[in-house]
């Protein structure tokens, strides 16, 4: 009779450990999957805003060079960052080099680096990503002596 009791003692809390365990789990893919979401919102209202200006016959290389910006550089180089430099060909801004972490994937018509390699001179960098703009931002003044510019910003300036 007591194993018994044991034996089922020890399979109700096996069982409460393992519905706590995978509560944990499936919280965490919700949290991840909400992130994803949110990010993919952002991305899609700033891209909505892109829309809006280029109807408005808005371009972003009149606000940069209006502002003084000539050479920069892209952090970023994913949608955002290839739309960005397929916009600003056959304009007056030079695009010096991009940034991304995943720079030895990455395809463009100029030289695209890692954040941690040496980053040349720029009159500014503009960074396409949203979600993390306030990190990738310190990280690049920590780095370089010039404005760190949003995208985003931007987008909702010109």
């Amino acid at each position: 009779m007591k194993k018994g009791i044991i034996g089922m003692i020890s399979a109700i809390g096996g069982a409460a450990a393992g519905i706590t365990a995978a509560s944990g789990v499936l919280g965490s893919k919700i949290k991840e999957n909400q992130d994803k979401s949110d990010k993919h919102l952002a991305l899609f209202l700033m891209m909505n805003q892109w829309v809006k200006v280029k109807q408005e016959g808005k371009n972003l290389s009149s606000y940069l060079e209006q502002e003084g910006y000539k050479k920069i550089a892209i952090y970023g180089m994913h949608y955002a960052g290839e739309t960005l430099a397929d916009e600003l060909k056959g304009s007056d801004i030079e695009i010096a080099y991009g940034i991304d972490k995943n720079a030895d994937k990455m395809y463009a018509d100029f030289l695209v680096v890692a954040p941690d390699s040496d980053l040349g001179e720029v009159d500014a960098v503009v960074v396409t990503s949203i979600t993390f703009f306030e990190e990738i931002e310190e990280m690049l003044n920590s780095k370089m002596d010039c404005p760190i510019l949003s995208l985003e910003d931007i987008l909702y300036q010109v």
